[in-house]
């Protein structure tokens, strides 16, 4: 099973091969082909003497050298990626002419870019912010490219604030801090005096904004885009990736100390879930609204700030994404793609969305400074699997060869082509909507509420989440220096719950508001992550052994592990090998110097007749911490002492047994569970 696929990288035929250059063995040239000589000094006259100008190797190899940094994004500056596939479960002719969605069986290339919001490139995976989820499709009509988070809504509801926002929640810039945090005076101005955020800080605040991993994290389209069938009929479309893991999360201490102990966490995780056959995979769902019932909702369909309830509009699962292929180079790949919401294909259009409508412009007019100029579609992850053809010629990086001396439309000379396709033939044709009004700068009335949805959010999750967002709050507005702008904010999330309120304002040196509240009742079960898929496979297992352990008893529970798709990984006093009673040897994967509790979803406790005194406290703290993250725990043999003199026994979530067989099924089946948040801390 999944210890078969280890190692697998599935490479296959791809729209990349032709650009793959793989060095070993070769001989070095430079960049025009002519074979190099010498690459360890540079051209002098004398062996003390000044390097000469006439040292080509040396001016070309020093002058790519000082460009190789391309402007970072300036939001989801930090991103990894993968590629993957795409492949329908049932055909959407009905609703939509993207071919791409109506065969079931094509597989559809991707490329998937996860990423952080608000942190430079260097900052740490495990912030808490926003995650970038934005999906570029290869598909035979051209490049579907859906940018999105894995967060449903946004900040702000038309997209002239988007500068506001981000200025606001990046680094002060009177000395650039904080890195990669929202916890900061102008950020938190900015909420308290544009009251659109309320629904979105809502997410951020909560368990959702600090994922367990890429591969355990939903991802949202945001926006309301079309559908647009063959016969030309319209519908409203939210569009919804869920991950096939569940949607799960870190705890705001452990994501504190992975910033430390692995900057890189988020990843890793990915890098290695691919790299050892463990594919993500997420299900593309689909909410689908008729054009006749836009109005028919106690909210805009079209305003970003706004998610429609599962449980109104039910999300429609259509097809699964399976991510089986990292990429061959970060930079060439993860730094040169270039998203855009506008790159859509015939059967899917937009909508009225003004935050949408200012994407449309923003993307490409970034990609321009970012990527130097218009060609950016030629860098080969960017190439669509299908011809381009078009008079647009030159620029910056040009490496398509046009022949010909036509390069316009209409023309004679070259029969007038290329020529356009007529919607029959595949040819884009925007939905025909009706519009008219005056020229105005203003918003609809229908985008005036703020905080009904906030405070749905708030009446949807459990218990448990209710108190991480009531600390994330403490923790954010306690690192706000102004008094006032924290009273503001208090006195505004009143407005969608008067107990939260209250109880952030106990601890954050404000007045408690005394008036507040709503009368919102309704709730929406699926946004609550308790609601959401849990599954053991692909969880690490740290398994503390030293030598001396059971023989037979350890390899049962190894196998069982890894026969139920986990991942254990040998702990111990260094590396090297660890023997057991009857001469077995396990090959230690972490020294406790470089392994944390944190690292690792759960722990099993073996240990063996070692009695090292320095390993016994650092495994003590190990097992502690654990423990108190809400993690399973689990021991047998000489490792149950530990849990005993901590007094684990009987806790939720801690598993201790003699009998292997009893105790590999229930340690699993307590990994599964994630957290165990009825545990009481000791």
């Amino acid at each position: 099973m999944a210890d078969e696929r280890k190692g697998h990288t599935n490479k296959k035929d791809h729209q990349l091969d032709q650009f793959r250059v793989d060095d070993k063995g070769k001989k070095l040239t430079t960049n025009q082909g002519l074979k190099v000589s010498e690459d360890e000094f540079s051209l002098k006259a004398g062996v003390r003497g000044p390097t000469l100008m006439e040292d080509f190797h040396f001016r070309e190899k020093m002058t790519h050298f000082d460009h190789e940094r391309i402007p970072e994004r300036v939001v989801h500056a930090r991103g990894f990626a993968a590629h993957g596939e795409f492949q329908l479960y049932e055909s959407m002719r009905n609703v939509t002419k993207a071919k791409f969605l109506q065969d079931v069986t094509i597989k559809t290339p991707v490329f998937v870019r996860f990423s952080t919001v608000v942190g430079s490139r260097g900052s740490a995976d495990t912030v808490r912010d926003v995650r970038g989820f934005a999906t570029k499709f290869y598909t035979d009509e051209g490049n579907f490219d859906l940018v999105g988070n894995n967060i449903p809504v946004f900040f702000i509801q038309d997209g002239i604030k988007f500068p506001d926002m981000v200025h606001a929640i990046k680094p002060e810039p009177h000395n650039e801090i904080p890195q990669a945090s929202s916890a900061h005076d102008t950020f938190w101005d900015f909420v308290a005096n544009n009251q659109e955020t309320a629904h979105m800080i809502m997410w951020l605040m909560s368990d959702r904004a600090i994922p367990r991993s890429f591969r355990m994290m939903e991802g949202f389209g945001v926006h309301t885009f079309r559908f647009v069938n063959e016969q030309g009929k319209a519908y409203f479309v939210k569009f919804h990736w869920k991950p096939t893991l569940g949607t799960h999360s870190l705890i705001w201490d452990e994501a504190h100390e992975l910033a430390g102990r692995d900057p890189d966490f988020h990843r890793r995780d990915l890098w290695e879930a691919i790299e050892n056959g463990y594919y993500p995979e997420f299900e593309l769902g689909v909410q689908i609204i008729n054009e006749e019932d836009e109005f028919a909702f106690d909210f805009d369909i079209l305003d970003a700030t706004k998610i429609w309830p599962e449980e109104d509009v039910p999300v429609r699962i259509i097809g699964k994404m399976t991510l089986n292929q990292n990429v061959d180079n970060v930079f060439a790949e993860t730094e040169q793609v270039a998203f855009h919401p506008g790159h859509v294909v015939p059967g899917i259009d937009f909508t009225n969305d003004p935050l949408l409508q200012a994407r449309l412009f923003s993307y490409t007019d970034t990609q321009l400074i970012r990527l130097g100029g218009p060609n950016f579609h030629e860098i080969p992850i960017n190439r669509p699997v299908c011809p381009f053809r078009n008079n647009q010629r030159d620029g910056y990086h040009r490496q398509t060869i046009n022949v010909g001396k036509v390069s316009y439309h209409k023309n004679s000379l070259a029969g007038n082509t290329p020529s356009e396709a007529s919607v029959a033939e595949g040819g884009y044709q925007h939905y025909q909507e009706k519009v008219e009004g005056r020229k105005v700068q203003g918003r609809s009335k229908s985008f005036a509420d703020h905080f009904s949805q906030a405070t749905l959010f708030w009446n949807s999750i459990s218990e448990t989440e209710k108190m991480h967002i009531i600390n994330a709050f403490r923790f954010e507005l306690g690192k706000v220096k102004s008094k006032s702008v924290r009273q503001q904010v208090v006195d505004m999330f009143a407005n969608v719950n008067l107990e939260l309120a209250i109880a952030i304002a106990v601890d954050i040196g404000v007045v408690p508001p005394k008036s507040g509240g709503s009368n919102i009742t309704k709730a929406s079960p699926a946004l609550s992550q308790q609601n959401t898929t849990f599954s053991a496979f692909s969880r690490s297992v740290a398994v503390i052994v030293t030598d001396g352990f059971h023989d037979a008893d350890v390899k049962y529970v190894l196998s069982s592990l890894k026969a139920s798709g986990l991942q254990p990984e040998i702990v111990s006093e260094k590396l090297g090998i660890i023997t057991g009673m009857n001469g077995t040897q396990l090959e230690v994967d972490h020294a406790n110097l470089t392994a944390d509790s944190v690292l690792f979803d759960a722990v099993y406790m073996i240990r063996g007749s070692d009695r090292n005194k320095k390993f016994n406290k650092d495994i003590a703290y190990f097992i502690d911490e654990a423990f108190s993250h809400y993690k399973t725990i689990g021991a047998t043999h000489e490792g149950i002492q530990w849990f005993e003199i901590n007094d684990f026994d009987g806790k939720t979530g801690v598993v201790i047994a003699n009998n292997m067989n009893t105790f590999a099924h229930e340690f699993i089946k307590e990994v599964a569970v994630h957290r165990h948040w009825n545990r009481q801390i000791v």
